[in-house]
Parts: C-alpha cells; sequence; structure tokens
C-alpha cells in the first residue's frame, strides 16, 4: 500500500463550503435535500461545466450492530434505520462527491460505490465475500465507541478481509463517537493502534441528521456537513493511490534520492 498522504494535502479540505464548491453540490442537491442516484445514474452539471469522474468501489467490513449501513445511509443522504436489523445480503449504495485536487486546481466528480454485507450472510453464503472484495478498490472497517469486542476484532478484519488485497486503501471509522463519553474504547488505545497499523482514523456521529423547516426531511446540506470529513478522506486516500499505481508520485519501496 502507498504511503499515506498528509490529510488536506491531496483534496482541498473545506472547498465544499466556498461558493464554487456549493455550484457543484447543488447537482447531487434538490431543494436542499440529497439526491438518490441509482447504478445508471449520475449528477447533471450545467452545460459549460466539464468534469471528470473517478469511480471506485468500497467495501464495508465490520462486526454486526457496529453501524455498517448506518453509516452509508448517512453519506448517501438517506435515513439512517432506527432499530438494527441485519442486512440480509449484499447491498449496494452510489454516492456522488466533488471535490477539488491541491495540485491542479482541478474538480474531480468522484462516484463512491458502496458494499455493504451482513456478517451473518459472509459467514453463511461462501460466494458472498469474494464477491465484495472482486475490484475493490478501498476497505472501510467500522467499529463501534460503545463496542470493545468490535475494536479488539479490527485486525482479524483487515487479515480475513484486505489480507489479500495489498494495493487496495484501507481505512477505519469509529462510529457513534457522540457517546464518547460511555465510550469502551479510550484514546489511548486509538493512539496505540493508529502507530501499529499507520491507517486513517476517522470518527463519526449517530444522531439523526437535522431536518428541514417541516420537521420531517433531511436537511440535505447539513447532513453533509457532517459526513464531508469522511467522503474527503476517502477521495484523497483514493486519488493519492491512483497517483502511485500509475507512477506519477513514488512508491514506497522506493527510496527518495540521496
Amino acid at each position: 500500500m502507498a504511503r499515506l498522504p498528509a490529510p488536506g494535502s491531496v483534496i482541498v479540505p473545506d472547498w465544499h463550503e466556498s461558493a464554487e464548491g456549493k455550484e457543484y453540490l447543488a447537482c447531487i442537491l434538490r431543494k436542499n435535500r440529497r439526491r438518490v442516484f441509482g447504478l445508471l445514474e449520475r449528477p447533471v452539471l450545467s452545460p459549460p461545466v466539464a468534469i471528470d469522474t473517478a469511480r471506485y468501489k468500497i467495501f464495508v467490513s465490520g462486526k454486526s450492530g457496529v453501524g455498517k449501513t448506518a453509516l452509508v445511509a448517512k453519506l448517501a443522504g438517506l435515513e439512517v434505520p432506527v432499530v438494527h436489523h441485519e442486512t440480509t445480503g449484499i447491498q449496494t449504495t452510489v454516492v456522488f462527491w466533488p471535490a477539488k485536487l491541491q495540485a491542479s486546481d482541478r474538480v474531480v466528480m468522484f462516484r463512491f460505490e458502496f458494499w455493504d454485507c451482513g456478517e451473518s450472510a459472509l459467514k453463511k453464503f461462501d460466494h458472498m465475500l469474494p464477491a465484495c472484495q472482486e475490484k475493490t478498490d478501498a476497505f472501510l472497517f467500522l467499529f463501534s465507541f460503545t463496542d470493545r469486542a468490535s475494536f479488539e476484532d479490527l485486525p482479524g478484519q483487515l487479515a480475513r478481509v484486505a489480507g489479500e488485497a495489498p494495493g487496495a486503501v484501507r481505512m477505519v471509522i469509529g462510529s457513534k463517537f457522540d457517546q464518547y463519553m460511555h465510550t469502551d474504547v479510550p484514546e489511548r488505545d486509538l493512539t496505540a493502534f493508529r502507530q501499529a497499523w499507520e491507517l486513517p482514523l476517522l470518527r463519526v456521529k449517530s444522531v439523526p441528521g437535522r431536518r428541514l423547516a417541516d420537521g420531517r426531511t433531511l436537511d440535505g446540506r447539513a447532513g453533509l456537513a457532517d459526513i464531508a470529513h469522511v467522503l474527503n478522506g476517502l477521495a484523497e486516500q483514493l486519488w493519492h493511490q491512483d497517483q502511485v499505481a500509475a507512477g506519477l508520485l513514488p512508491s514506497p519501496s522506493e527510496d527518495p534520492p540521496s
């Protein structure tokens, strides 16, 4: 795996909050609601705007109940299930995210196709995990701050799920961070994990998304602000990995010139 880029070195981190960024975000919103895209759909930009699309497959892995389906719902701007029901098969969700590159000042539309599969289905059907692993560009490994066992399971998940895909991006996300006062995973353990594995580790909240004036509809723009750090983090790691694979950046095995 390529050496990790410094946060904010590949993607302009707060560009989505700028006037220009908000113009691009308008194509994934409709009246301040998030647009839902099928597998064959894509956002429509105004005719003068030409933009490249970078497509990636991402497998979301973690113990049952850590919030895999809830995370994907948040990233897509969908309602988060109130009651936990394990995903019975493979569920795919498409999320588009425009981002500006630091090096070229160019805007790229990132298309993330998230694959989510229930833990029981993975254990019951032998073909499920290979299907999720096939041609996967990134693995998201989830643990819950309220479930110590899910954190301790991460090394096993990393070996079992991504062990045969050394070229894929790997990221760790801690869910239910808003319940940090009741955490089973103290900061010292997170620091030790980061030092041992050298992987990006992000945190997300489990609180329900903010609503529009009607009190029922999810506020699309507010929801994007809540999860922008995850989408930017994914875009940054994946774009950097592609640059290394294309020979445009040195691989970690190459020694710097003396």
